[in-house]
């Protein structure tokens, strides 16, 4: 058997290994872990048929199978980063709306506090 071949079994392997490591211990949540199970299945399919592998690299024009794999997992990677590059910022805008919504919710305290004192002092006049 290819070094490279058993590399790949064994890399994509323990990618599916973690992966269900991670989501047996609350670590990583499901609409996440479906992403990473998938990569996961594809390459350990890909890295241990290597016909399915040499079959599909010629298709897309790759003529050395291994470097297919590689390409895939950039792909899988760069995606990912896409995504979390969007829940990031979706986050950072709800942050900020919270802040916002935060310190207008202070402000109106704060108003709120110096009306109920005026009154106690004109009530104790």
């Amino acid at each position: 058997m290819d070094v490279l071949k058993i590399l790949a079994i064994v890399g994509s392997g323990t990618v599916l290994l973690l992966v269900v490591e991670l989501i047996r211990r609350g670590r990583l949540k499901e609409r996440y872990s479906l992403l990473w199970l998938f990569a996961g299945g594809v390459l350990l399919v890909l890295s241990s048929s290597r016909t399915i592998l040499e079959y599909i690299s010629n298709l897309v024009g790759i003529y050395y199978p291994p470097s297919f794999l590689f390409l895939l997992a950039f792909l899988f990677l760069l995606l990912i980063t896409l995504h979390f590059s969007v829940t990031i910022s979706g986050l950072s805008e709800k942050n900020k709306r919270l802040a916002q919504e935060l310190a207008l919710l202070r402000q109106e305290m704060r108003e709120l506090m110096l009306v109920w004192t005026d009154s106690k002092k004109n009530m104790n006049e």
